[in-house]
């Protein structure tokens, strides 16, 4: 699928920041520090998102609050793969009515998948006046020229460019918290499935060069960061659209090359490009964490068909296979929609047959979202919510048994994890995690997080591991 790649250039982002420090100007004319308030929705690519939304309102002069009350600057991002996604964005915003009341000034804005979508930005126009800013995904690199522009005019701004999508490099971004960090190597996606909405929200693929992925991810590593995710929405896609020779194996060497102890993951991997250069290169870099996020969604091959999955089962099950081989170790997770239009009975007890022969070590599920201008939104579905709900719970119990028998694997034990974390308990005050991902929780000092440490796991149930410091 071809496009024509578009990159912003460095000087447009310099325009930019010299637009922030005028905003700045006149959001600290009084001499106080104006407060923002960044409210984040759906996927990790988003939260990447926000942190260079957190960048450009840190050159603005704004500080960071979670209260919206105190709030000068909102910024709702949104996400738009689920209908239930949406409706919790419009209910908060349409609160947030309360908040403008209370601060006339407030300036409410919102961006993200959402309101890519022609329909949801006119509802957004007409129904939510309490909004001043709308944009979406390609236009978050200007940012800052938008919200001027409503400052200036005291009018409200709406810019929904339809494209291809953007590259831009060199956005300012400010990270929550020091051990944990997501780093974007692609945006977009080429595949299309028929229930998805995210190519025509973020665009087509755009990979980022490779040699401006790795300076971030030193970065990074120099900065003290342990655990570095890769983001994509297909990252096993990185590098087609670049003439570099460059593929997401090769980048994961790269990153694998810098100095330092710490982590990468990374995430989503589309089964239909998953490869054994892939398998065999997680195998043999060491700081590759060994964990795979594989979306099956189906285990009929009649649905995944449907779905334009590109695979069928037993595709699948050979490359879950082929996986485990390099490592034995491999920590597997997946998602799985239920109620997919049509889906009869038989089509989803294949999804459980599968599901008991992978044995994932945790699933993410969901039952079907119709999503306008999708192929699947007009296609016949004769099955009621409630038949869907059953199928959905089902599945659940089954993930959760085999999670749980998986973790109980784990007791006895000693493993690597990395403290991310506290947890606000007493018993069990800090949380960490093992190579495959696995959530630990265990008691110590929190002066602890940062660190890898060797932790003996006493006890587990479906969702975390329980473990001890070891000494020495």
């Amino acid at each position: 699928m071809s496009y024509t790649r578009k990159e912003i250039s460095i000087e447009k982002i310099h325009q930019q920041e010299e637009i922030c420090a005028k905003i700045k100007e006149t959001l600290c004319a009084d001499g106080k520090k104006p407060l923002a308030l960044v409210d984040t929705y759906g996927c990790q690519q988003n939260e990447a998102d926000s942190e260079k939304l957190r960048g450009y309102l840190s050159l603005m002069g704004c500080d960071f609050t979670d209260d919206e009350f105190k709030a000068d600057i909102i910024i709702v991002n949104t996400c738009a793969v689920r209908e239930h996604a949406e409706m919790r964005v419009l209910g908060n915003v349409g609160s947030l009515n309360h908040t403008k009341k209370n601060k006339p000034g407030q300036i409410v804005s919102v961006c993200g998948c959402m309101v890519q979508q022609e329909h949801m930005a006119d509802k957004v126009k007409k129904s939510y006046p309490v909004v001043d800013l709308v944009f979406g995904p390609h236009e978050l690199w200007r940012f800052p020229e938008l919200l001027l522009q409503h400052i200036e005019s005291n009018k409200r701004v709406f810019s929904r460019c339809d494209s291809d999508g953007v590259i831009a490099e060199g956005i300012p971004r400010k990270r929550d918290g020091k051990v944990k960090a997501w780093l974007s190597i692609m945006n977009g996606c080429n595949n299309f499935c028929s229930y998805c909405i995210v190519p025509y929200t973020r665009g087509r693929e755009r990979s980022r060069r490779p040699e401006d992925v790795v300076a971030e991810a030193r970065e990074l590593v120099n900065a003290g960061y342990k655990d570095i995710t890769l983001l994509g929405q297909n990252v096993n896609s990185y590098g087609r659209d670049l003439d570099c020779g460059v593929d997401f194996a090769d980048l994961i060497r790269m990153i694998n090359d810098i100095p330092g102890d710490f982590l990468i993951r990374f995430m989503t991997s589309h089964p239909k490009d998953a490869t054994e250069k892939l398998f065999k290169t997680m195998a043999e870099c060491e700081k590759c964490a060994h964990q795979l996020h594989l979306p099956v969604q189906s285990g009929n091959d009649h649905i995944l068909k449907v779905m334009n999955r590109c695979y069928d089962s037993a595709k699948y099950i050979s490359q879950v296979e082929l996986a485990r081989s390099y490592m034995p170790d491999l920590v597997l997770t997946t998602d799985i929609i239920v109620g997919f239009p049509g889906e009869t009975d038989q089509e989803f007890e294949d999804t459980i047959k599968l599901c008991e022969k992978v044995r994932y070590d945790a699933m993410f599920t969901f039952i079907y979202s119709k999503r306008q201008g999708t192929p699947a939104a007009s296609m016949p579905d004769p099955y009621t919510r409630e038949d869907k709900q059953k199928h959905f719970d089902r599945l659940n119990q089954v993930a959760n048994r085999i999670s749980a028998e998986k973790h109980k694997e784990y007791e006895g034990g000693t493993f690597r994890v990395l403290v991310d974390g506290e947890t606000g308990k007493d018993e069990y005050n800090l949380s960490s995690r093992t190579n495959g991902g696995r959530l630990v929780h265990l008691h110590g000092d929190k002066s602890l997080i940062g660190q890898f440490i060797n932790v003996k796991i006493t006890g587990s149930n479906t969702w975390a591991l329980y473990g001890e410091i070891e000494n020495g």
